[in-house]
């Protein structure tokens, strides 16, 4: 292994953080992770990272340090405090945030991280379960320009599509943004698919002609065997999609923005939470169009 390449310290070993993980030791780094699952540091050991007992232990010696949790709240939890990232990784690290946050949180940990000589990039991911197992993942990143280009090499492990989208907090804005995209675009794929159930027709032989038109997307490709199967699978659980529509919906709201039909669509996305399913995937959309319907549930 080149001792050029900077050792890395990884937090949060989900969905989306134990391939990408993965990705990084199969590109020749030396990854040391930690997350509050046993089976998921076992996994990491297994593909050729180092398990630590604690964030302490495992942000120790890293060049780099990359988040992949929930929400702001376990950002935060993670970052700060004795224990957190900033009392005990070295000055000079450089800490890569690549959960889904609000801009704010963004912003405020980017300048807590530089009264300790740290510096931060904010960069979200957009590619899923998927993207994540197959390093294609668009990543989305804020913060300073030499700090980017730094990380580029390691984003280009995980990622296709890597750009810097402007200072801190840009990289969740522009999540924020993906995120009403991918919501409205699944509610109108799952309507489409009730619609074309109830009135008969081959559903397979529909959305693979839909899918080489105008109304072909990434998400009706990715999306549409969850559809057809009724697998929901999370791949991207409902109760994180619930969390981010709340991020743009008080961002836009910050800004001056009106998002007519993604309020509606935040608030369908409620519905099938609050129903029960915030444990699914994304695409159980389709169910909460189906009880609209009074199709099968």
């Amino acid at each position: 292994m080149s001792n050029a390449l900077p050792r890395i310290a990884w937090i949060g070993l989900g969905i989306m953080g134990s391939p990408m993980s993965e990705n990084l030791i199969k590109a020749g780094y030396d990854v040391t992770g930690y997350t509050l699952e046993q089976d998921k540091l076992d996994r990491l050991a297994a593909a050729g990272g180092t398990a630590a007992g604690s964030i302490a232990e495992a942000v120790g010696d890293a060049d780099v340090v990359i988040t992949m949790v929930p929400a702001s709240p376990q950002v935060e939890a993670v970052s700060y405090g004795p224990d957190g990232i900033l009392e005990n990784a070295r000055s000079g690290a450089l800490l890569i945030d690549m959960s889904s946050i609000t801009p704010q949180t963004s912003v405020a940990l980017a300048a807590a991280a530089r009264e300790r000589g740290m510096r931060v990039l904010d960069a979200p991911v957009s590619g899923g379960e998927a993207g994540a197992v197959e390093a294609v993942l668009s990543i989305m990143a804020g913060g300073e320009q030499a700090d980017f280009d730094e990380a580029r090499p390691v984003f280009e492990a995980l990622g296709r599509t890597v750009v810097l989208c402007g200072p801190h907090g840009s990289g969740q804005t522009v999540k924020a943004a993906n995120q009403l995209i991918v919501a409205v675009n699944i509610q109108a794929c799952a309507e489409a698919v009730v619609f074309l159930e109830k009135s008969g027709v081959d559903l397979p032989a529909a959305l693979e002609v839909l899918g080489g038109g105008l109304a072909g997307s990434t998400v009706l490709a990715r999306k549409k065997a969850n559809f057809l199967n009724r697998d929901f699978e999370p791949g991207f659980r409902i109760d994180l999609h619930h969390k981010d529509m709340g991020i743009v919906t008080d961002a836009a709201r910050a800004v001056g923005a009106a998002l007519p039909a993604g309020a509606v669509v935040a608030q369908l996305v409620a519905s099938l939470r609050a129903q029960g399913d915030g444990g699914l995937d994304h695409s159980a959309l389709l169910r909460a169009v189906e009880r609209l319907s009074g199709a099968r549930a």
